[in-house]
């Protein structure tokens, strides 16, 4: 029987090839975007809002107000997106300008550490164009303030000199639109949130919608794929597009060097498995957290520096990365005492849960 005759299993690989692939698998279920894949990120972007797949409520009210904004020949209200990262904020800001036929200008909060920045940016826009700021609860807190004048009278005050001596000299901008995009709301002050006329927070996708997105992004990177093998990927990848692209990639690599080229359920095991991305898309990382959590301390409580230190990783790594997916599929929880497995977890891992906890329930307030 040839190698092409039935798809390769993670064990026909030898150790070098399983190293380099094993090496990969620590980013394959993150959510951020580094480096090359920003590229490949912008060839598999919807271009309309026709084309988004998902979001249906955000869709409706942003192409209203956009619709709106175009039967008036003004530029819309300022348009603040919220929600966890890969679930297309970006790609929606870059759509709100190609819908109204404007330049889009991007930048970020970190990139605008003191309000002069800002001033910089603002005094080079033109009239309606899109700016774009990416994680904007991170500005400085002058640039902030600078903001809030801006959004609501398109106008900066540019301060020349320092101490008694200053003088604010009123700039003119013209009339433009804000995209802001934050994965922490909460972190917004008031003020600011208040000057945005749109706010939408973007959800979780269901597998359905990412199996039509692992579909779509198949067919623009020429990628032959079935039926089972695109729903395999899409019920792997945490609600999340940017997931879902990222394990097609790896799994059309596999495909390529290892089977026919054809994406098939078969394939789509092989590789996820071998990127230890099990059928829930938890990680490695995420499997050592509830193991550590099970295995080492009863289920907890546990503090979550005890934990980043039993399973090798900084407090903020398992915080920001490994702990929400794990709340949001119900295998850990937070509770005032520290981290405790649910029985979910228990059940995930193939353990027996235990019945009580010492001095009270493992979920007590």
């Amino acid at each position: 029987m040839s190698e092409h005759d039935h798809p390769a299993q993670p064990d026909q690989l030898d150790a070098a090839e399983e190293a380099h692939l094993r090496e990969l698998s620590a980013s394959a279920v993150t959510a951020e975007a580094e480096g090359d894949e920003r590229a490949i990120e912008a060839a598999l972007r919807p271009r309309t809002l026709d084309e988004v797949v998902g979001q249906a409520r955000v869709r409706e009210q942003l192409g209203l107000v956009l619709e709106a904004a175009r039967g008036r020949g003004r530029a819309p209200d300022h348009v603040l997106l919220s929600g966890p990262p890969g679930l297309g904020k970006t790609t929606l800001a870059m759509i709100i300008a190609a819908e109204l036929s404007a330049p889009l200008r991007l930048t970020s909060g970190p990139a605008i550490t003191h309000a002069g920045d800002l001033a910089a940016i603002l005094s080079g826009l033109n009239e309606d164009d899109v700016l774009f700021v990416d994680e904007i609860h991170r500005m400085s807190r002058p640039a902030e303030e600078m903001l809030y004048l801006a959004m609501e009278d398109f106008r900066v005050d540019v301060v020349i000199g320092k101490g008694p001596g200053a003088t604010a000299i009123p700039l003119e901008i013209p009339p433009f639109t804000l995209v802001g995009a934050t994965t922490r709301a909460g972190l917004l002050p008031g003020p600011l949130r208040d000057r945005f006329g749109f706010t939408a927070h973007l959800e979780f996708y269901e597998p359905t919608e990412l199996e039509l997105i692992v579909r779509r992004s198949a067919g623009l990177l020429g990628v032959r794929i079935t039926d089972d093998g695109a729903a395999e990927i899409a019920g792997r990848s945490r609600g999340t597009p940017r997931i879902a692209n990222r394990l097609l990639r790896r799994v059309r690599d596999f495909a390529q060097v290892r089977a026919d080229g054809v994406v098939t359920l078969d394939v789509a095991h092989a590789t996820l498995d071998l990127y230890e991305v099990d059928v829930l898309g938890l990680d490695r990382l995420d499997r050592a957290v509830l193991d550590a959590l099970c295995r080492r301390f009863g289920g907890g409580p546990v503090g979550a520096a005890t934990l980043a230190v039993a399973v090798g990783e900084e407090r903020e790594t398992v915080e920001e990365v490994a702990e929400p997916f794990l709340v949001r599929t119900g295998f850990l929880a937070r509770t005032p005492r520290g981290r405790v497995a649910t029985p979910a977890a228990w059940a995930h891992l193939g353990l027996a849960a235990p019945r009580s906890e010492p001095g009270g329930t493992l979920f007590e307030a």
